[in-house]
This record gives structure tokens, C-alpha cells and sequence, in this order.
């Protein structure tokens, strides 16, 4: 491994802080990131004190001035060319992401390919920040609406998408002329810590000011720092619900901006009418990729009840050929979990389950041995439970699957929303009407809602997001582009009369 931290320009990492090229340290606390794969200490970083923050935030301030400057177009070549590094790195970004998350290799290389993509989109949307025109009702005037940057952009991160989703938030506020400062997840320091200096690269050889990209480490004071400070217009957090609801409490009293990408309790209804096959991978995948540490990660499985039985054998036979291990071994589908505290709450979610009268067709436990030494590996496990249990209203983050059967389809909508969580959900169904009533209003109430396909992996051209306690957000693609602006209404007279609005007179 150190040699692929040496590959990413990670040579030194007693550091708290980076502006894009220049790199400070303080005397914060240590950060410690052990990977979850073999339990090793990977390196130590430092955590931004408050006196670091605020010169950090300084100079992003200052750079922002300066960014909003150069035309959107010329802002998108920088991303561009950010683009093409992350492509020249994608080996070696990808591995440490799988090695200091635990995700598998084809993910943590599926993530830096996800950076990739949003760097495209945004370069093509640095030519479309459009605004309309309307008609006004006054003669010889002309109204028009017009977009404009924020400012700095705070970015929280969470472990399970160490660089995607920094990326999806950056490359849209780059070209929005915006200036970002990111505060990721003190459980994966060292891939913000990758992409920092990957972007230095870029910053480097176009002779930006520092600022424009900037990293602050910590755990959570430094995230409230940011969360408050009213220099930072917008907040995008991703992480729990009850993360997200005391983000969006500070933000909000002081009247800033939030997306919010929080929980997900993200289902799937297997109709009779299903491609049992198809649906068998959509399902399994949903429910193991990334060991269960997924916000969109299938967590319920609503199945007609004439397939009810014979489905669930096929899944617990699936669930039989799983092979857990070392993620940057391909050979292996599901890998550790992120660190011993998520080892607990499966433990205690599984014990939940049992008191409530769950009934495990797939059990759970720990895995120890050979291969095993971090204990953070556990088997991927499946209960036949009923939706209104306390458990499964609750969302863990870990592989565990609940299954229940349901009589018809307006029923199975009924369950499938019967969550307090909103973000994903899906249906397999060969059944045109079943399609079309799910993806109704009187169907899916879900962010995003899927025909045949499972309920995680999105491509970045759609906005991404959910409604309820996921927090309401929308990233990446469609018209998420505008969270990270402020609109602007323009009227101009180019007439010699000064006519009111509403036919008002005003006479002296």
C-alpha cells in the first residue's frame, strides 16, 4: 500500500489541512486510518484546528473572488483536465479506496470512474448555465433571469463513498463558479487526502490561486464548524438522518443552503410476473454490494406471495456461493465492514430482529480465521419480518436483508412507502401496468424509482437524491446544478417612460 500512496503523492501525511497546492499541519489531534481489510494502520494525518480552519476558509474565500472571474467554459477545462488525471489514476485511487473503505475492487475502481463521468457532465454544463426569458408586461422592457455563484461551498462526505460523492458535489460547484471546502469522513482520510493532491496537479500547471479546492480533517467538531460558519452559504452533507437533521437545524438558523443526501430503507417489489433471474441479481447485489454500507443498499424485499417461497430458496441458495474476503481480491463479492462499531450495530440489529419475531432464513454472525484478523467481516444474512417492526423501520448499515410477502400491488406500494426514509425503490415485472402505476404519483413516493433494474448504482446524469427523512437533496445530474447558485431576476428599460408594474400610477 505504500506504494500506491506514494503513486497518489501521499509521501507525508502528518498534515490537517490544504488550500490545493500547499499543504499545513497543526498540532490537532491525530487521525488514524486503519483499514478494515487486515486491520493495519494505513498512516496517521492530523485534524484542522480551529485556528487552521479559519485560514483555510480565508484563502478559499479570497480564491473564490478570483474563480468567479474566468468564464464557466474556462472553469470547465480545469475540470476537464481534472477529469483526464483522475483517468491516469484510476488503478491506484481505486485500490486505495478499497482498501481503506473495504468495498471491493471493481467498486472502489466503479467510484474513481463515477469522478470521471461528473467531470464530463460538468464540463458540457459549463456551456449551459441557462436562464430564462420572460415577457414583461410593460412596454420597451425585458426580463430575464441569470445564475450566479454562491461562494464557498461546504461538502461533508461520508466513509462508504470516500471520493464519488465529493466529486459530484465539486465538479458542479467548480463550474458554477463556486470554491469548495471539504470535510470528509475521519474513518477515510487518506482518499480526500489522494484527490487533494491529484487536483494539485491541475491547480499547478494552470497557475490557479490556492483556495479553490481546499480540505479540512477531523471528526465532528470541525464538521460543526462548517456546518455554522456563515461564510459558507451552502452545506452538502451525506450521511445519517440524524446527522443530517442537526446539519440542517444550524444551517437553517442561519437562513444558509443545504442539499441533504441522508438514510436510505430502500426496497424492492418482485412481482409474479418478475424475471426471476434478473430479479435474483438486482436483489442479491443490492443487498451485499459494498457489505450492506450502501444508502441505497436493498434492505427490503416485498415478494408476490404465489413466488414467496420458491423466491426466497433461490435467495438463500445465493446467498450459499457468496464468497467474503480481502475486497481487492475480484474473486470475492462482499467485503469487511467499515470499522468494530459497525460490526456492533449489526450485531444488535440482528439480535432486534429475533426479539421482534424475525425469522432468519440466512444466518448471521462474524467471521474469525484466516483472512478474517480485522473482525470486521460478517455474513450477509436474510429474515422473513414484517415491515412495521422497529427494526425494519430502522435503517442499518450492514448486509442484512428482510423479506416479506404481499397479495397485490397497491398493498406492496403501501410497504414499500411505509418508511420513514424516501430514497430509493424498485420493481422487476415484465407487467406494463404494474410499471407504470409504480413510477405514478400513487406509487413510489422515493427520490428515485426503477423498473427492472435494483435500487443501487445510479448514473450520474440523473439528479440523485430522496425525499422524507433521506433530506430532500438532489446531486449530480439533471438540473442539480442549480442548488449550487443563486438566481437572479433582471429587468431592463430601455424605453424613455418609467411605467409601473401593475398599472400603478405614482404622478408629481
Amino acid at each position: 500500500m505504500k506504494e500506491i500512496l506514494a503513486q497518489l503523492g501521499i509521501t507525508e501525511t502528518n498534515l490537517a489541512a490544504s488550500t490545493g497546492q500547499e499543504w499545513r499541519g497543526n498540532e490537532g489531534p491525530v487521525l488514524e486510518s486503519f483499514s478494515p481489510v487486515d486491520g493495519s494502520l494505513i498512516a496517521t494525518s492530523y485534524s484542522t484546528d480551529a485556528a487552521l480552519y479559519q485560514s483555510v476558509i480565508a484563502t478559499a474565500k479570497a480564491a473564490q473572488l478570483e474563480w468567479q472571474k474566468l468564464p464557466a467554459p474556462k472553469r470547465g477545462e480545469i475540470v476537464r483536465q481534472f477529469g483526464d488525471v483522475l483517468r491516469n489514476y484510476k488503478e491506484p485511487l481505486g485500490k486505495l479506496v478499497s482498501y481503506e473503505m473495504g468495498k471491493s475492487l471493481q467498486e472502489g475502481l466503479g467510484e474513481v470512474q463515477e469522478m470521471i463521468d461528473i467531470c464530463d457532465f460538468a464540463v458540457g454544463l459549463s456551456r449551459q448555465l441557462y436562464g430564462l426569458t420572460m415577457h414583461s408586461e410593460r412596454p420597451q422592457h425585458r426580463m430575464y433571469e441569470q445564475w450566479h455563484p454562491l461562494g464557498i461551498v461546504g461538502i461533508i462526505s461520508a466513509f462508504n463513498f470516500p471520493v464519488a460523492v465529493w466529486s459530484w458535489n465539486a465538479a458542479l460547484a467548480w463550474v458554477c463558479g463556486n470554491v469548495c471546502v471539504w470535510k470528509p469522513s475521519e474513518k477515510t482520510p487518506l482518499c480526500a487526502v489522494a484527490c487533494q493532491h491529484l487536483f494539485a496537479k491541475v491547480a499547478k500547471a494552470n497557475h490557479l490561486p490556492e483556495g479553490i479546492s481546499c480540505l479540512v480533517q477531523g471528526e465532528r467538531q470541525v464538521g460543526e464548524w462548517l456546518t455554522a460558519d456563515t461564510q459558507v452559504p451552502l452545506i452538502s452533507a451525506t450521511g445519517s438522518t440524524r446527522m443530517g437533521k442537526a446539519v440542517a437545524e444550524v444551517v437553517g438558523a442561519r437562513l444558509g443552503k443545504t442539499i441533504l443526501e441522508l438514510g436510505g430503507n430502500n426496497a424492492i417489489i418482485i412481482s409474479k410476473d418478475a424475471d426471476v433471474d434478473m430479479s435474483l441479481i438486482g436483489a442479491v447485489f443490492g443487498a451485499v454490494g459494498t457489505a450492506g454500507q450502501r444508502c441505497t443498499t436493498t434492505r427490503r424485499l416485498m415478494i408476490h406471495e404465489s413466488i414467496f417461497e420458491s423466491f426466497t430458496q433461490k435467495l438463500a441458495n445465493a446467498y450459499q456461493q457468496l464468497r467474503i474476503g480481502n475486497p481487492l481480491d475480484t474473486a470475492n463479492h462482499v467485503g469487511p465492514l467499515i470499522d468494530q462499531q459497525a460490526v456492533n450495530q449489526y450485531l444488535q440489529a440482528i439480535e432486534a430482529a429475533k426479539q421482534q419475531g424475525a425469522k432468519f432464513i440466512v444466518e448471521g454472525g462474524v467471521l474469525s480465521g484466516e483472512g478474517y484478523e480485522s473482525g470486521c467481516y460478517v455474513k450477509p444474512c436474510i429474515a422473513i419480518a414484517k415491515n412495521d417492526m422497529a427494526i425494519v423501520q430502522h435503517e442499518t448499515f450492514a448486509p442484512i436483508l428482510y423479506v416479506m410477502p404481499y397479495t397485490s400491488l397497491e398493498e406492496a406500494i403501501q410497504l414499500q412507502n411505509g418508511v420513514p426514509q424516501g430514497l430509493s425503490s424498485a420493481i422487476m415485472t415484465n407487467n406494463l401496468r404494474e410499471a407504470e402505476l409504480f413510477l405514478s404519483a400513487a406509487g413510489s413516493d422515493c427520490g428515485i424509482a426503477n423498473v427492472n433494474i435494483g435500487t443501487s448504482g445510479a448514473e450520474i446524469g440523473g439528479a440523485f437524491g430522496g425525499e422524507k427523512e433521506t433530506g430532500g437533496g438532489r446531486e449530480s445530474g439533471s438540473d442539480s446544478w442549480k442548488a449550487y447558485m443563486r438566481r437572479q431576476t433582471n429587468t431592463i428599460n430601455y424605453g424613455t417612460q418609467l411605467p409601473l408594474a401593475q398599472g400603478i400610477q405614482f404622478n408629481f
